[in-house]
């Protein structure tokens, strides 16, 4: 008896030292390290000032004692931005890239095993997945900080008392953290290989996102640019939400019901969003008396600048529905498409059951004998055919 030689098994080759796919598949650990060299020279204390400068949430200011009394004496550390701010975004742009592997390995991989994606859809899965979890993340905190600013009840506080320059330190590292969340998307389309057709899209996002949140924190518009941000944010969630439910529910039980709500959320958005902005911008910062320029302050309120972001928050809005209209238009053509191909098929089975419903009928006029020689027939007919 010859034994039959075993097929060795296929090792997996590990990638050359300082290769791209070196980096790409380290790169949790890389970033990690780096960010872990900040931590570490904050415990020693010939580094932790220079290291407090990434970590630390810096440019605290303190209030005279007049507009202290007006604050109802705020006894939280109140910030303002400046060139520190950058050093903190860096640094948490790291610990964005280190969670977003994170729930990349131990959370989407795992789902996307099990439900057998094609590489388009595996792509969207993982887009979705990393962004709702931001979206969850930013809706409750800018939730928090609306609740706590008391700015739902109290409209007017919007634009009441501009600038507000001033920030609390959950306030201030919200914006912090969403100016870090959009600078680590650039270096993601790397990590995560994401497609030539995606790259475009993803870019422009990010970079919508950075020139949005950037111009709310440098202008102090903090009050009523959290509340767009939300709402936003709220719209987004749900459309991420309804095209996960699509890739898990292969039945079409709720997608198309989420869909719907999605859509329906998306628009009443974008209108409330309008709303809100000319609320703010076309009347009530046009009622303040201070309409001059002043950079030390933070006083940015003059007509052009008003009128600008106005026409800024109104083209974004248009840009959204634009895309949401060609979205549905190519989801129509899709449907159609499809139903067009099904036709045929389908007018073949009513055919065949026409035929078959008039047979019977004729067989129920014959008597019973002729009945059963036209079916020994027919059976005769079709095996000669087959």
């Amino acid at each position: 008896m010859h034994k039959i030689p075993l097929k060795p098994r296929k090792q997996t080759k590990n990638p050359s030292f300082l290769s791209h796919e070196f980096f790409i598949q380290n790169h949790a650990d890389i970033v990690s390290c780096i960010a872990m060299v900040f931590v570490i020279g904050l415990m020693i204390q010939a580094t932790s000032s220079l290291a407090y400068i990434f970590i630390g949430i810096h440019h605290n200011v303190t209030l005279s004692p007049e507009v202290q009394d007006s604050a109802e004496k705020q006894t939280d550390t109140l910030y303002t931005y400046g060139p520190k701010d950058l050093c903190a975004i860096f640094f948490y742009s790291l610990i964005c890239i280190v969670m977003h592997a994170i729930l990349q390995e131990y959370f989407l991989d795992k789902i996307t095993k099990k439900l057998h994606l094609s590489k388009a859809k595996h792509s969207k899965f993982n887009e979705s997945g990393q962004l709702l979890v931001f979206y969850f993340i930013s809706i409750v905190w800018g939730i928090d900080i609306i609740l706590r600013q008391n700015l739902v009840l109290n409209i007017t506080s919007l634009w009441e008392g501009y600038p507000h320059s001033a920030l609390m330190f959950t306030f201030k590292f919200y914006f912090i953290f969403q100016l870090s969340y959009w600078l680590h998307c650039y270096p993601e389309l790397y990590f995560q290989k994401v497609k030539r057709d995606e790259i475009s899209d993803r870019v422009q996002y990010a970079t919508l996102g950075i020139f949005a949140v950037s111009a709310i924190y440098l202008l102090n518009l903090n009050r009523v640019g959290i509340c767009l941000l939300t709402l936003h944010y709220l719209s987004e969630a749900l459309y991420h939400v309804a095209r996960i439910v699509e890739y898990l529910d292969k039945d079409d039980n709720g997608s198309k019901s989420i869909h719907l709500a999605a859509s329906a959320m998306f628009v009443l958005v974008r209108l409330g969003s309008i709303i809100l902005s000319v609320l703010t911008f076309w009347y009530g910062l046009a009622l303040s008396d201070n309409q001059v320029i002043n950079v030390a302050e933070g006083n940015f309120n003059t007509q052009a600048v008003r009128l600008a972001v106005l026409a800024s928050i109104c083209a974004i809005q248009a840009y959204f529905m634009w895309n949401f209209i060609t979205e549905q238009l190519q989801q129509m053509r899709e449907q159609n498409v499809l139903s067009a191909t099904s036709r045929p098929k389908n007018k073949l089975k009513t055919a065949s059951k026409k035929v078959k419903k008039e047979e019977k009928r004729e067989d129920d006029d014959l008597p019973e004998v002729d009945q059963n020689t036209k079916k020994t027939l027919r059976s005769r007919t079709a095996a000669k055919v087959k």
